[in-house]
């Protein structure tokens, strides 16, 4: 079996060595963004040695719906076409290149949080459980034929950085499992649910900015549900924007009279921010051109 692979980040990688690790598949290509274009991801990963390693082909490509590309797609003759780490929609032309076999990936439980960003929107919803979905690519968004689903706990505290890395281990396993029934024979998948699907919306850099007048948990909340490797929730003070990596709730604004994005402790840990419910954010990991001046007060919205 020749498989496309298409992607630019590390679930792309993941799927790479699963394919070619797989008896009886050969991994044909693997397409790529451009270099120019690799900020489109910020878990952008360099596929070329991969693809190296591999010893498959290296297609980059802007635009996965273009013309020139669906002939290059053509050319491979993959018998399935795996889609996972892409943030383009495959459209019908699309589809018909790769013969309407077409497998894609999602780090959620769909039908539900179908769409963008749906790691920081896991966190920043609390969901309690999630799981990783593999399907077969249709004419909506995310919407096709489920072929496997591997679900876990999020646990309390859980960041971006673990969360990925948990769909990371259930997308290698899924796979794996996967690929030897696909090779075997037709896997039709089962149809989603629709009347309990959701959709997230994108979220942008911007997005990260916090508001101190929100409660200390759902800016802790924050902090964990866009940290690496996204770009970091923010505020700003004198200095110029910091980056929050790590933070937790304390209660040590309790006797402390100031206003939401007032700083009321700084220790050899951090510092600790007010926030809008009396409550403060601890901050113990952060980024900044210089050394803040701490005393003043921090962001845009206090």
């Amino acid at each position: 079996m020749r498989a496309l692979l298409i992607g630019a980040v590390e679930g792309t990688r993941v799927a790479a060595d699963a394919i070619a690790g797989t008896p009886g598949w050969q991994l044909a290509a693997i397409a790529t963004l451009t270099p120019e274009l690799a900020a489109r991801h910020s878990d952008f990963v360099d596929l070329a040695p991969v693809a190296a390693r591999h010893g498959a082909s290296l297609l980059q490509v802007a635009q996965c719906n273009a013309p020139a590309f669906l002939e290059q797609m053509r050319a491979v003759a993959a018998d399935i076409v795996f889609v996972i780490g892409w943030s383009q929609i495959c459209g019908p032309e699309f589809r018909a290149a790769a013969g309407a076999r077409v497998v894609g990936y999602h780090p959620a439980p769909l039908p539900r949080l179908r769409g963008r960003a749906v790691i920081p929107w896991t966190i920043l919803l609390d969901e309690k459980i999630t799981a990783s979905s593999l399907f077969w690519i249709d004419d909506g968004v995310d919407s096709g034929p489920l072929l496997a689903q591997r679900f876990f706990h999020v646990a309390p505290g859980e960041t971006a950085a673990t969360l990925y890395a948990k769909h990371m281990a259930a997308l290698d396993t899924m796979l794996r499992e996967l690929l030897p029934r696909l090779a075997r024979g037709p896997v039709p998948g089962d149809p989603q649910e629709e009347a309990i699907a959701t959709w997230a919306t994108r979220r942008r850099p911007s997005d990260g900015r916090i508001d101190w007048r929100d409660s200390a948990e759902q800016i802790e909340r924050l902090v964990r549900a866009v940290g690496r490797p996204y770009p970091g929730a923010f505020t700003d003070a004198a200095a110029g924007r910091i980056t929050i990596w790590s933070a937790r709730v304390c209660a040590c604004a309790a006797r402390q009279h100031a206003n939401p994005g007032q700083v009321v402790l700084r220790d050899a840990e951090g510092f600790a921010v007010r926030c809008g419910d009396g409550r403060a954010l601890h901050v113990l990991d952060y980024e900044t051109s210089r050394e803040p001046a701490l005393h003043s007060v921090l962001g845009a919205n206090a």
